[in-house]
C-alpha cells in the first residue's frame, strides 16, 4: 500500500481513535466509582451529550450599551425621545457540566461512599481554589482552566479523605466544589455581564467537571 494513503488514513482515523480512548478511560473512572460497566459508560455518555444542552432558568432584558442613536432626537421640531434598545440575557443551567455531575455526587454521598465530613471539607477548598481562578467572559459564563478543578481535588482528597475513599471525595469535592466556586460565587458577576447565554456548568467549567472524573479513577 502506498505510504502517503496510509499516513492520510492515519492521521484521518486519530480524532476518532483519541474519542474512544477517552470514552474507555472516562467509563472506566466511573465504573471505579461504584457503577456498573453499562452504567459507568451511559453516565459518560449522557454527560457528553448533556454538555451540549443548557436548561433556561431566567430571562432579562437588559440595555445594549451603546444606544445605537441618540435618546433624543427631533422629528421637524419637536423633541422625541429615543426608546433605549434592549436585548435579552439568558441564565442557563448545563445539564451535562452540572446537573448530572451534581446528582452523580449525591449518590456517592447517600450510598456512603464519600464520608460526609471529608467530602464538605475538600467540596470548600476546591470551591476557594475554583474561587480565585475563575473569570466571567462575556457571553459565555465563567470559565478557568480545565485541569486546575480535578488536580486539586485528587491533591485535596488524598490529604483529607480515609484512603477508600479518596476517589468518591476527590469527584464530590471536584464536582460541587467547581460549580460552587466558579460559577455560584461569581453569580454578580454575571449579572453585570452583557446580552447572551451565560451558563453554569458550561463554557470551561464543564471541561474541569468532567476531567474530575477521570482522575478519580487514579485514586480508587
Amino acid at each position: 500500500m502506498p505510504l502517503l494513503p496510509l499516513l492520510l488514513f492515519f492521521l484521518l482515523s486519530l480524532p476518532m481513535l483519541f474519542f474512544f480512548t477517552y470514552a474507555q478511560v472516562a467509563a472506566l473512572s466511573f465504573a471505579r466509582l461504584g457503577l456498573s460497566p453499562g452504567g459507568a459508560f451511559l453516565l459518560f455518555t449522557l454527560s457528553l451529550i448533556g454538555s451540549g444542552i443548557n436548561v433556561p432558568i431566567r430571562r432579562q432584558r437588559v440595555p445594549v450599551d451603546p444606544p445605537p442613536v441618540p435618546p433624543i432626537a427631533f422629528f421637524w421640531l419637536f423633541p422625541m425621545v429615543q426608546p433605549p434598545r434592549v436585548a435579552e440575557r439568558v441564565l442557563a443551567i448545563n445539564v451535562g457540566g452540572a446537573v448530572i455531575p451534581a446528582l452523580f455526587s449525591l449518590y456517592l454521598l447517600g450510598a456512603g461512599r464519600a464520608p460526609l465530613a471529608a467530602a464538605v471539607l475538600a467540596t470548600v477548598l476546591v470551591a476557594a481554589v475554583a474561587k480565585a481562578l475563575a473569570r466571567p467572559v462575556p457571553g459565555r459564563g465563567i470559565v478557568l482552566p480545565a485541569f486546575i478543578p480535578p488536580l486539586a481535588a485528587a491533591v485535596i482528597a488524598l490529604l483529607v479523605a480515609p484512603p477508600g475513599s479518596r476517589a468518591a471525595v476527590a469527584y464530590v469535592s471536584g464536582t460541587l466544589g467547581t460549580l460552587i466556586g466558579a460559577d455560584l460565587l461569581n453569580l454578580r458577576a454575571l449579572d453585570r455581564m452583557g446580552p447572551g447565554m451565560l451558563s453554569i456548568g458550561g463554557a470551561g467549567v464543564f471541561d474541569g467537571i468532567f476531567l474530575v472524573g477521570v482522575l478519580a479513577a487514579f485514586l480508587a
